[in-house]
C-alpha cells in the first residue's frame, strides 16, 4: 500500500491493488503539508482503488494480515474478514502510554481482530493496562534476516568503525549521504585516522555515488570515496549495496538519517548519533521522536538541518561516545531490554498458521 511494492514483487508475491511512490513516501504525520501533495498526486484515488482491491478479492480471503497504522488497519477492517492487526508504526515508549486514535481503537476492539500485535514488549504491557483484549507482543521481524553475509569490509580490526545510514528514499537519500561526507571530512580533520567509515546504501543509491563523488569535490573508485583535507590528510568511506547486516553486526556507531535501519542498530545494542536532514521523511520531528523510542542508545545532533556547526558537533558527540566503554557497554544491554531480541519473524508465523481456519 506505500510504494511499488518491488520486495514483494522479487518474492514472487501477487500485487491485488493499485501502487504508486507518492511524495511524503508515507511519512505525512512529519509535515502534513505533505499530505496535500500527496492529494495533489492522486492518494484519494489511489486509497479508493486500494478499497476497491481489497473489497473485491476479500471473498477468497481467509484471514488478513495487516501492518501499519490506522490506513491499512481500516482496510483490513473494510475487507469484512478476520484479521490480525501489527500495529508495527506505534509504541508507547515515545511517551510512555499510546494513544491510539478513535478509529483505530473501535477496529481493534472489533471481534473480526483476532490480535494486537506491537512490536515492542512495553507497548504491549501498556495496552494491556488500558483495557485492550488479544494485545500480544511482536517483535521486529526484520530483525531475524540480520545475519552476516561474510563480506570483506576491509577493516582494520584496531579502530573502531563507524556506519552510515543515508535512508532508502531517493533523492533524499542523497542529500543525507552529502551530510555524511561532510561528516566525515570534520572527523578526519578533528580525530585524523582514528575512525574507519562504512556506508551502507540501497543499489539507487549506490548508483549515483560516481555523481555525488564529482559534485562534492571526492575522488571515487571502486566503492571508495575519498577526499584530500587541506591539512592532508585523507577522508575515506567504503560503499557497499550488498553488506548492510555486516555492517550493521561490525559497526562500534551508527550516523543514522534513517528509520528502520537505525531501529535495528539499537536493537543490537549499537550508540546511534541522529542528524536532521530536509526531510520529507528524516527531518527534526522524526529524529526527536525516534531519540524518544530510542531511549539513551540514540542522541540528535541540531534542531533543524544540518548545518556546518551540526558537523562540529556531531564529531564532539561521536568522539565522545568512542571514548566512553561504560557508555557503549549500557547501550548493548539497553537496547535489547527496549527493542526485543530476534525471533518475530517465527512468532508472526506462528500467530498467523495458528489463527488460519481448519
Amino acid at each position: 500500500m506505500v510504494g511499488l511494492g518491488h520486495a514483494y514483487r522479487r518474492l514472487g508475491v501477487p500485487i491485488v491493488g493499485p501502487t504508486q511512490e507518492l511524495p511524503s513516501g508515507g511519512f505525512t504525520y512529519v509535515n502534513r503539508w505533505l499530505l496535500v501533495r500527496d492529494i495533489q498526486a492522486g492518494l484519494l484515488g489511489l486509497t479508493l482503488g486500494q478499497l476497491q482491491a481489497v473489497r473485491r478479492i476479500a471473498s477468497q480471503v481467509d484471514l488478513v494480515f495487516a501492518t501499519g497504522d490506522t490506513v491499512s488497519q481500516s482496510l483490513a477492517y473494510l475487507s469484512g474478514r478476520p484479521f490480525l492487526s501489527f500495529i508495527s508504526p506505534f509504541s508507547a515508549l515515545y511517551e510512555g502510554r499510546l494513544r491510539l486514535d478513535f478509529i483505530l481503537r473501535a477496529i481493534v476492539r472489533s471481534p473480526r481482530c483476532l490480535a494486537l500485535i506491537t512490536r515492542d514488549a512495553f507497548t504491549a504491557e501498556d495496552l494491556t493496562r488500558q483495557g485492550f483484549q488479544k494485545v500480544v507482543f511482536g517483535g521486529i521481524p526484520s530483525l531475524d534476516w540480520l545475519i552476516p553475509t561474510e563480506k570483506d569490509l576491509a577493516l582494520d580490526p584496531g579502530k573502531p568503525m563507524v556506519a552510515l545510514f543515508p535512508g532508502s528514499r531517493l533523492p533524499e537519500a542523497i542529500r543525507n549521504f552529502k551530510v555524511e561526507m561532510g561528516l566525515v571530512q570534520a572527523a578526519v580533520a578533528l580525530m585524523g585516522q582514528q575512525v574507519q567509515f562504512r556506508a551502507a546504501l540501497v543499489p539507487a543509491l549506490m548508483r549515483e555515488v560516481a555523481t555525488i563523488a564529482q559534485e562534492m569535490g571526492w575522488q571515487y573508485s571502486a566503492g571508495r570515496l575519498s577526499c584530500t583535507l587541506p591539512d592532508g590528510q585523507v577522508a575515506e568511506i567504503r560503499c557497499y549495496d550488498d553488506a548492510f547486516a555486516d555492517i550493521i553486526q561490525a559497526t562500534t556507531l551508527v550516523i543514522g538519517m534513517a528509520g528502520l535501519a537505525v531501529e535495528q542498530a539499537v536493537a543490537l545494542g549499537k550508540p546511534v548519533i541522529l542528524i536532521p536532514g530536509e526531510g520529507p521523511q528524516f527531518t527534526y520531528a522524526f529524529a526527536e521522536a525516534q531519540e524518544r523510542l530510542l531511549g539513551l542508545n540514540a542522541q540528535t545532533i541540531g534542531t533543524g538541518p544540518a548545518t556546518a556547526q551540526t558537523l562540529q558537533d556531531a564529531v564532539g558527540a561521536l568522539k565522545k561516545v568512542l571514548d566512553d566503554p561504560i557508555y557503549l557497554e549500557t547501550c548493548r544491554e539497553q537496547g535489547v531490554r527496549r527493542l526485543g531480541s530476534t525471533g518475530a519473524a517465527e512468532r508472526l508465523a506462528r500467530m498467523i498458521l495458528a489463527n488460519l481456519p481448519p
